[in-house]
């Protein structure tokens, strides 16, 4: 019996709501703070939502939204026989990337409606070869039994009527539009598989409509904002690994990258850098480039390096390039300011002079003062232009600047074996007295030929430490 027959069977209003709210509380996650809301149905199930922003959402407030059915299996446990609770994570990273939204929690969905000792009953027949919509079937119950009633009342508690739903599943759609609720549009959540869970999702792709992943050309996809699925024996498994989180930061990151030496220095005493790191992690850098809007240097990096920022090494489009140059130093033979390879914005001071005949493809924009471009400001001026998926690439002093202003999310720094022992230096912030307050955070590594590249998770950091909603 649905919520709604059950409202029926009790006698309650048309329009009464299906559940009614118990309790508000905050909850920390390794994806920063979110208000954490209690409910229980008319049945006497209860759950929950975890809502990131929309205190007070209007009419035209469309968040994304993920609603979440019950599984213990994948969820607590983190059982492959499912895609549930790596789902759910990717969720919460997704909403807390965007900023707002919610994470409806829905119990009583177990199996897809069916209970828990019966989804464990559904998986012995599975392991007896039936697929999971067969297994549900000869156990006498419904392909998918689940009804979102309760889904659609929570959303309406919150004050939201229009949602980005973030599924890969029409059916929740289709469910949420019967009851109310406008999906202006549905956003896949694909992640990776796994080799006990493929056939799973392949059930769920050819019997239960879901979405299909873009898997012909794995980079294509990431190019184009999915993440494929790809299971870990496959070729593109370390590309999809290394940049499919990435790509779900969603459209409104800022990532920094330098290439040093063990020691610390990303050139020599001369300035000769050409190459500290080498050709793979020049690949890496390009693959960086392609999945962004904008890559950002200082002008010291123009006048020592004259560099394309070009995507050469990979398929891709030119990101739009961006010199900080407040006082007007970068040699107007530079190829930044003459190939036309890609759009170029050249961020100037007040006081610095430009020619009036620059090729087309430069832009001059205008910073407040002369002094050191202030970071916020810089990505400001950048968002206001569409460019919101930001590479700071160089030199150090910049990418030292993006990281004190904490505005980074992802820091890749890509270390070779070499030891230069004087030169100019990569990172350099204000450090603190006691090595308990460094700076630590989520992390990966991975190898990049004979370099090692260690990836920071420093939007992380922030939402831990930020105050709770």
């Amino acid at each position: 019996m649905s919520q709604l027959e059950e409202r029926a069977h009790r006698r309650l209003p048309p329009d009464a709501p299906v559940v009614e709210r118990e309790v508000e509380t905050v909850l920390p996650t390794r994806h920063g703070p979110f208000r954490m809301l209690g409910y229980r149905d008319v049945n006497g199930t209860t759950h929950v939502a975890l809502v990131r922003g929309l205190t007070d959402p209007g009419p035209l407030t469309t968040p994304l939204v993920r609603v979440h059915s019950e599984c213990l299996t994948g969820d607590a446990f983190g059982s492959w026989r499912c895609d549930c609770g790596e789902q759910l994570d990717a969720a919460l990273a997704a909403v807390a990337a965007e900023g707002e939204g919610a994470v409806v929690y829905v119990r009583g969905h177990e199996g897809r409606g069916i209970g828990l000792l019966e989804k464990l009953r559904a998986y012995a027949l599975q392991d007896l070869g039936a697929d999971t919509v067969d297994a549900n079937v000869a156990l006498g119950h419904a392909a998918d039994a689940r009804s979102y009633d309760q889904s659609a009342d929570i959303l309406r508690d919150l004050g939201i009527s229009r949602v980005r739903l973030l599924s890969s599943n029409p059916a929740k759609e289709e469910a949420l539009t019967d009851l109310g609720i406008e999906v202006t549009e549905r956003v896949s959540l694909i992640v990776p598989a796994h080799p006990q869970n493929e056939t799973y999702l392949a059930t769920k792709r050819e019997r239960m409509r879901h979405d299909r992943p873009l898997v012909d050309d794995p980079w294509q996809a990431l190019l184009g904002g999915a993440v494929p699925v790809v299971g870990p024996q496959d070729a593109a498994h370390e590309l999809v690994d290394r940049y499919g989180p990435l790509v779900s930061l969603g459209t409104d990151y800022v990532i920094g990258q330098l290439g040093q030496s063990l020691d610390g220095f990303i050139a020599s005493r001369t300035g000769d850098a050409e190459f500290v790191t080498g050709e793979a992690d020049r690949e890496h850098l390009h693959r960086m480039r392609a999945l962004v809007d904008a890559v950002v240097v200082g002008v010291g990096t123009v006048t020592a390096d004259d560099p394309r920022l070009t995507v050469r090494a990979v398929p891709g489009h030119n990101p739009v390039r961006v010199v900080l140059d407040p006082r007007g130093r970068a040699p107007l033979t530079s190829r930044l300011l003459t190939d036309g390879a890609a759009p170029t914005l050249w961020l100037l001071g007040p006081g610095a002079t430009a020619p009036t005949d620059l090729p087309e493809h430069v832009d001059v924009v205008r910073l407040d003062d002369d002094g050191p471009a202030d970071p916020v400001r810089v990505l400001g001026l950048l968002r206001g232009r569409g460019l919101g998926r930001v590479l700071v690439e160089g030199g150090g002093r910049v990418v030292s600047a993006f990281l004190r202003a904490g505005v980074l999310d992802r820091l890749y720094l890509t270390t070779a074996p070499v030891l230069i022992g004087d030169g100019v230096p990569g990172l350099r912030f204000a450090g603190s007295d006691l090595l308990a307050d460094a700076i630590r955070t989520g992390s990966r590594r991975f190898l990049l030929g004979e370099d090692v590249c260690t990836e920071l998770d420093l939007r992380a950091l922030r939402s831990a430490e930020e105050p709770a909603p």
